[in-house]
């Protein structure tokens, strides 16, 4: 994507402004540290209200149940899904196919409409970073100014204890945060009561030290060097789609009172102070921008002040260019496409889905027996297991397709939530010269909620002719 213009002519002193790291390695030795001034707007409102949103998903439905199971747990010891009542196993492995690409459709979507929409206001990077470490940061060490200058004055015992205070405080959130994770895959009661396996703990412990370096350290630079999404976020936008965009036609040229006249910018560098990738969105689109608007609210602070509009807002490159901006396009209507596919797609396969596995497997070491009565008799093992979430016991039932004139000897399972069972299954048929040696048949497992047919043959020695032996 183009530039909607050229800045490089204008300079930009407040990114020199701020010092170099002391405590820290950057990949260069040079690194410039980012000193985030807080600021108050209508955006900012809006991303606290989804934060609050995400730390309630995180920090609270692991703690729900639903029949006595989690609300939603990613068990992987047992290799079982619980969705809000619902158990999916790894027969269902098919539907984490469809979530997955469902929820990479949506990305390319809302992406190809609104831009890094997802880097700004849910992405769990940028929600720690500005729900936590920041105002912790501002608590300890105070806001940007007071930072700066203690940063500036060199290495003394008051910036010494504020750092090792701040660092033990981002050890501490880290590893709530990783418990939080952790919950959805161990069990929020069992995993915060230090009742977990040790392979548990000892990935908290790894993602503690993970989160802690990110909240220390590494920040903005991941996004940055590490995340691909600023990278490939170009393939799935184009001239309509919306950003964060400075607006030069009224905001050129800069500085001086005449400037605050007439609504143009007054070079007061909020927007750069503000921006929590250090860049000047003045210089146009870049790819560290992680359209998180603080840079609006920063300009409409200083702009209602002078009776002026933002020079700072969500727009596209057409729009600046005088196009009127169009929501549908070939690119948005693909996108559509594939989500309204998926989604027909995965509701039918849901409903068709029945919340029970069965497996029917030959008796080890027999094929087929003829019995002193004339019958031959194959035996298998029929396996049910019920995925039910809570709920009474359900009874299942058997019957078999294919033989007309087989007798079926087996037993009804009656089974309690997540229960399994296994139980003979012994089908019997007369000897006659019509038989084949190998009769397809299927084998038909009925409850209440559903039905499964499961392929399987009958064997019968027709072509050895008649026979006494076990086989």
């Amino acid at each position: 994507m183009q530039r909607p213009w050229d800045a490089s002519r204008v300079p930009c002193p407040h990114r020199r402004s701020e010092p170099k790291g002391r405590f820290v390695i950057g990949f260069s030795g040079s690194r410039q540290w980012i000193y985030v001034q807080s600021i108050e707007g209508r955006f900012t409102t809006i991303r606290r209200w989804t934060f609050l949103a995400l730390h309630v998903t995180l920090f609270i439905i692991p703690w729900l149940t639903i029949g006595g199971n989690p609300a939603l747990l990613f068990d992987l010891q047992t290799r079982q899904l619980f969705v809000f009542g619902a158990v999916f196993t790894a027969a269902d492995t098919i539907f984490l196919l469809i979530i997955l690409l469902f929820l990479a459709f949506t990305l390319f979507f809302v992406t190809s409409l609104f831009g890094r929409l997802w880097c700004g206001y849910a992405c769990p990077q940028t929600v720690f970073l500005e729900a936590w470490i920041r105002p912790i940061e501002k608590w300890i060490e105070g806001d940007r100014s007071r930072r700066l200058r203690r940063e500036r004055a060199g290495v003394s015992f008051d910036l010494v204890w504020r750092k090792v205070v701040k660092w033990a405080v981002f050890l501490v959130v880290a590893f709530v945060m990783s418990m939080a994770l952790m919950s959805y895959f161990a069990g929020a009661r069992d995993l915060w009561a230090f009742n977990g396996g040790r392979v548990e703990y000892a990935l908290v412990a790894i993602s503690t030290v993970v989160w802690f370096l990110d909240f220390a350290w590494f920040r903005e630079q991941f996004c940055n060097y590490l995340c691909p999404y600023a990278r490939f976020q170009g393939a799935l936008t184009d001239d309509e789609t919306l950003q964060i965009s400075y607006l030069p036609d009224r905001g050129e040229p800069r500085g001086g009172k005449e400037a605050a006249r007439d609504g143009r910018c007054i070079d007061c560098g909020k927007c750069v102070v503000v921006c929590p990738a250090g860049i000047d969105i003045r210089d146009g689109f870049q790819l560290e921008c992680i359209a998180c608007a603080r840079c609006i609210d920063a300009c409409v602070s200083v702009m209602e002040k002078l009776e002026h509009p933002t020079l700072v807002d969500y727009t596209s490159v057409a729009e600046m260019a005088g196009k009127k901006p169009r929501l549908v396009r070939a690119r948005t209507l693909v996108y559509a496409a594939m989500l309204a596919a998926l989604v027909v797609v995965g509701a039918a396969m849901v409903r068709g889905r029945v919340p029970f596995e069965a497996t029917v497997n030959r008796a080890p070491g027999s094929l087929y027996t003829i019995d002193a009565d004339g019958f031959v008799r194959n035996t298998y093992l029929l396996k049910v297991t019920n995925n039910n979430a809570g709920g009474e016991p359900v009874l299942y039932w058997v019957r078999v397709d294919g033989l007309s004139v087989a007798e079926v000897v087996t037993q009804d399972v009656e089974l309690a939530s997540r229960m399994s069972r296994t139980v003979p299954l012994v089908i019997r048929l007369p000897v006659s010269d019509d038989l084949q040696r190998t009769i397809p048949i299927q084998i038909r497992v009925s409850s209440p909620d559903g039905e499964l047919v499961i392929a399987a043959t009958f064997k019968t020695g027709a072509e050895i002719g008649t026979a006494t032996t076990a086989r």
